[in-house]
């Protein structure tokens, strides 16, 4: 994948944990669990990404 597709999934991704975060905060219990649970998923998903963008452009680096 390329550093621009990397940078713009990484984006979209970071947007999602924005999203989720504020659905949290008005959330019912139950939702909660659920919202929380995808959350979770979601900043693995970023935090994965992030490294690959990291190693992309140490790679791409003279």
């Amino acid at each position: 994948m390329s550093i621009r597709l990397l940078a713009r999934e990484l984006y979209r991704r970071q947007q999602e944990i924005e999203r989720l975060r504020r659905e949290i905060e008005g959330a019912t219990p139950q939702q909660r669990t659920a919202l929380e649970a995808r959350l979770r998923s979601a900043e693995a998903e970023r935090d994965r990404l992030r490294a690959a963008l990291e190693a992309k452009k140490d790679r791409s680096a003279p």
